[in-house]
């Protein structure tokens, strides 16, 4: 069955809201799935201040990739945008049938690991990520891997 975006041009939020910027098809051949890019910006302004992503469906990479990735600009940091990002992110998850995602992060990344707490993620574990994955050649040698429940 072929896959099929849905429309998220813009999701609303109350202090954010995200910006479709682009999807990108899955690559069975790399174990990619198919993903959302959105742009975070204040309500009611098109100007980034961030970016967020979600990736639709399961695999083992996503065990250690995780299904969002977030950034907030520098200067508008402390204000949990990207927690209220992921939290908007739930209207997509949930559009696609997944009740659960996966969001990781690296040990000493504080600011996320405090996103995912804010969000409700459980902590399961910190690994060790396997030799042959990409992050791995990268240099990211552990993750903090949270489950989220977006039912």
């Amino acid at each position: 069955m072929k896959f099929k975006f849905l429309d998220f041009d813009v999701i609303k939020g109350e202090d954010i809201d995200l910006h479709l910027i682009k999807t990108v098809t899955g690559n069975k051949a790399k174990k990619w799935v198919p993903t959302y890019h959105f742009n975070i910006s204040l309500s009611g302004s098109s100007i980034p201040i961030g970016k967020i992503d979600i990736r639709i469906g399961y695999n083992e990479n996503l065990y250690y990739g995780g299904h969002i990735g977030y950034s907030v600009h520098e200067e508008y940091r402390g204000n949990r945008y990207a927690a209220k990002a992921v939290q908007l992110l739930k209207k997509v998850a949930q559009a696609h049938e997944m009740k659960k995602l996966f969001i990781t992060c690296n040990p000493d990344n504080i600011a996320s690991r405090k996103t995912c707490e804010y969000v409700g993620a459980n902590l399961l574990a910190i690994v060790n990520v396997p030799e042959d994955n990409d992050m791995y050649q990268r240099g990211e040698k552990e993750k903090c891997i949270y489950e989220w429940v977006c039912t």
